[in-house]
């Protein structure tokens, strides 16, 4: 597998692939480089092989050269969609990616009869708070979400 950050082609074009458990590697290398981003205990492989099991065709990565460069997972309740842990390559930013990964879970999101989707995004990540806001999605301030954790690890 490529290292993450070696050299790509400008010209090369990012393939976009349903991810897969077999991604989870090059997934979490990418989401461990991403600034903004926080992986949980609950990112953990068994979590995210149960994750993509039960929400299949929602997920999705982009390649160059068989190396992850981008990644996006996404799945529903049976009532909304919930897009998590859209990520990017830096260098890559910009060449469309992420829209391509978040249309492909939004037609996925619409042929499963989903229309509305939500997404979570840090309170100090000004960066993906204008990222989604570019792309027509409202910040929403009529709801406050609340969590609970049944177990000890504070941070799943």
């Amino acid at each position: 597998m490529p290292e993450p950050g070696s050299a790509i082609h400008p010209d090369s074009e990012a393939v976009i692939e349903e991810m897969t458990a077999s991604d989870y590697d090059g997934v979490r290398v990418l989401l461990e480089s991403t600034a903004g981003i926080t992986r949980r205990s609950a990112d953990a492989r068994e979590s995210t092989e149960r994750y993509l099991a039960r929400n299949p065709g929602m997920s999705f990565v982009a390649k160059i050269n068989g190396r992850v460069v981008g990644c996006v997972m996404c799945g529903h309740d049976g009532r909304r969609g919930y897009l998590q842990h859209l990520a990017v390559e830096p260098a890559l930013r910009g060449r469309g990616i992420g829209s391509r990964l978040v249309l492909r879970c939004l037609a996925a999101l619409k042929d499963a009869g989903i229309d509305k989707t939500h997404l979570d995004v840090l309170a100090g990540n000004q960066a993906a708070q204008s990222y989604w806001v570019r792309r027509g999605w409202r910040k929403r301030d009529d709801i406050v979400r609340f969590s609970f954790t049944n177990s000890e690890d504070s941070n799943a």
